[in-house]
């Protein structure tokens, strides 16, 4: 198995966005995630930080980029385990971090067991812009895109898209890629994840007329490999073009 090191998708004067490494061993434990930390000026926010066993891992990752008490932002696209499960570790080591989750499933948190009082900022369902020192991320809604409460992240200056699980691939063991090289390929690996997990078609139509008027040059998703270029562009037309998902199929 291989430990790949932090790789740095965008940097321009103070401003970089950077993919925070994987170990390939972890596949053994769970699903394969990845994590991603924005940093502007002296300051950073970290994108779905991830579960317990990856803690150690992305910790020390982000520290080569910014100091822990520098990350003002924890980002969570939603609610599940291997997103949020390592939360009550983040709190403890990025003091003056605000965790920014759906309004939806702030009231849930607490039985992660953690005192957040007055660090927790509900996302509207509309969504809203979130300042890092000189940049503002974009928290994009959605909703049903896989969870009910759903929210990715737009890195105005980067103009990566962070689609959380959209665009997941699930490799079979030894396979994973950090950049999808052949999208027609790559589609086999992502098709069965993305008609089972979006709850429906008319889900597709409204996220891709909310992000049809932001200039996106990469989309780089939590589970899987990071789409640059022509690939992100081919990636949004394979899903217009999928017929039936979720609740669709179940008819």
């Amino acid at each position: 198995m291989k430990l790949h090191r932090p790789y740095v998708l965008f940097e321009e004067k103070d401003h970089r966005f950077v993919w925070l490494g994987l170990d390939e061993s972890e596949h053994e434990k769970g699903v394969l995630t990845n994590q991603y930390l924005i940093v502007d000026g002296d300051k950073g926010a970290i994108l779905d930080p991830g579960g317990y066993f990856v803690f150690e891992r992305v910790y020390e990752n982000v520290k080569e980029f910014v100091r822990p008490e520098n990350v003002v932002a924890l980002l969570y696209s939603h609610q599940d385990p291997d997103v949020i499960g390592g939360l009550n570790l983040w709190l403890d080591v990025t003091p003056n971090a605000k965790v920014y989750a759906s309004e939806l499933w702030e009231r849930f948190l607490p039985h992660l067991g953690f005192e957040a009082s007055g660090r927790i900022v509900d996302i509207p369902d509309q969504g809203m812009d979130i300042p890092i020192d000189s940049n503002v991320i974009k928290a994009v809604p959605a909703h049903f895109m896989h969870s009910p409460g759903n929210f990715h992240f737009y890195d105005t200056k980067s103009k990566i898209y962070f689609s959380g699980d959209l665009g997941a691939a699930v490799f079979p063991e030894g396979k994973w890629y950090l950049t999808v090289e052949n999208f027609e390929e790559h589609v086999k690996y992502m098709e069965g994840f993305h008609r089972r997990y979006i709850a429906t078609k008319k889900a597709i139509e409204i996220w891709l007329k909310k992000i049809s008027k932001l200039d996106i040059e990469t989309i780089a998703p939590q589970h899987g490999s990071i789409f640059e270029g022509e690939n992100a562009k081919k990636f949004l037309n394979w899903l217009a073009s999928l017929d039936k998902v979720g609740l669709d199929l179940m008819e």
